[in-house]
């Protein structure tokens, strides 16, 4: 790896499903389910070793001084806190981010995660991640596949074009698409089958990849980021994003707006344990 990788964590989700755990105003990525670290922390921790920059953190403003504070707990310094004046979903903050780091370092490798996941193997996910940079580096965008132990309705998941199983060791190779969360038959035959991952919602791409994307699939998304990123404030050490052009955004995931139309998609099966704790289910697994 001849780069830096910049880990992006995403904070903005509510996780309500969790309830009362988890709520509106203390979402479950900053709530300890086992161990001495929220998930939030534990996602910062995970990326904080040699080869990997500091994070890039986004978040609504009601999070804002957990962010700080839990990251501090941790002892993680963050390149940038950005503030998103209201939720507009993951392709506005994908978007953001991607501007905000390609402001400072052109091309960068971005890591792009949610900040809610499990992933108790962070050495062999740091490794997976190191394997897929070479394929980022070429311009192609990396997503990451879970190999699935169950049928499960609750993931997306992504379509191979060859059987799972002889992905093992591999690098990266072409995603064939995305599927949405499914019922349980489609579940099932999936898992049968042995040509579908469950779909992560991780993402490793160059500034230059995903902007070329928003670019081509999502131009007013772009355009209305960067307007919001040009008219951004500083504040106590975060950056806040411009109300204005930002409330003109779609609410929009990155797959809908960027990623099922992009013709550069690769994808990196990940072998170890994982979950996103959708739900209470999810926490027994």
């Amino acid at each position: 790896m001849t780069q830096d990788l910049h880990p992006v964590l995403l904070c903005g989700g509510s996780g309500t499903r969790l309830w009362p755990l988890s709520r509106k105003s203390f979402p479950k990525q900053f709530a300890r389910f086992a161990g001495d670290h929220s998930l939030f922390q534990a996602s910062a921790l995970r990326m904080a070793s040699p080869g990997f920059a500091a994070p890039v953190v986004i978040n609504g403003s009601d999070y804002r001084f957990i962010v700080t504070e839990q990251l501090a707990a941790a002892e993680i310094a963050p390149a940038a806190i950005l503030i998103e004046p209201e939720a507009r979903n993951t392709a506005p903050a994908i978007c953001a981010a991607a501007v905000a780091l390609h402001d400072r370092a052109p091309g960068a490798l971005m890591l792009v995660a949610p900040s809610n996941l499990v992933i108790p193997d962070a050495e062999a996910f740091r490794a997976t991640v190191v394997a897929a940079a070479p394929t980022a580096a070429e311009g192609r965008i990396v997503t990451f596949g879970i190999r699935p132990d169950r049928p499960e309705t609750g993931y997306g998941w992504l379509e191979l074009g060859v059987a799972a199983d002889a992905t093992e060791g591999t690098d990266a190779q072409p995603l064939k698409g995305f599927v949405e969360k499914p019922d349980s038959v489609t579940a099932q035959d999936m898992l049968e089958g042995g040509h579908h991952l469950w779909n992560a919602g991780i993402f490793l791409f160059s500034t230059d990849a995903i902007l070329a994307a928003f670019e081509a699939h999502a131009p007013e998304m772009l355009a209305s980021v960067r307007a919001a990123w040009d008219e951004r404030k500083l504040d106590l050490g975060f950056t806040r994003l411009a109300s204005a052009p930002w409330a003109a955004l779609q609410d929009l995931s990155i797959n809908y707006a960027a990623m099922e139309k992009a013709d550069n998609l690769s994808v990196m099966p990940y072998g170890g344990a994982w979950s996103d704790l959708g739900g209470w289910d999810a926490v027994w697994h």
